[in-house]
């Protein structure tokens, strides 16, 4: 990012409240030596990290458990051609303790397609990044609305 180029670096707590706002992000994975991305519901965890609720015997239980992911969620207004999007990076792991999946049972995500037997994953927040595009702003910092009067 550059000075005055339409794009605001956004700070983690920040981040994180963003995050809160929307249901819906993409995990990034590897899968067979590739990069793949899936959406997912979520929500967070008090600490910052995104919890997933999966079924246990799911691909995506078996490509990212242990493994460092991505994790992105954002939301743009078309309209005002504005928008922002946060990545949290960290590892990610298969909630096994009883009494941290009870609790997650009650305060975490629901699966959008229940499972007979699901699990949560914790993705630690060990990177929390983002930006902000700011509306009607161009690369050179140009107000677009005042360029057009």
């Amino acid at each position: 990012m550059y000075p005055d180029d339409g794009f605001r670096e956004l700070g983690r707590q920040e981040c994180l409240r963003l995050m809160t706002q929307v249901p819906v992000g993409r995990i990034v994975f590897t899968r067979r030596a590739l990069p793949a991305v899936l959406p997912v519901n979520f929500c967070l965890d008090a600490d910052g990290a995104v919890l997933l609720r999966t079924a246990s015997a799911s691909e995506l239980v078996r490509a990212i458990d242990g493994a460092v992911v991505a994790f992105e969620a954002d939301h743009v207004d078309a309209v005002r051609q504005a928008g922002w999007s946060v990545v949290v990076t960290g590892p990610a792991t298969v909630v096994t303790d009883p009494a941290e999946h009870e609790r997650l049972t009650r305060v975490g995500p629901v699966s959008w397609v229940p499972a007979q037997r699901e699990v949560f994953v914790r993705v630690e927040p060990e990177l929390v990044t983002g930006r902000e595009l700011v509306g009607g702003r161009t690369l050179y910092g140009v107000n677009l609305a005042a360029a057009d009067g």
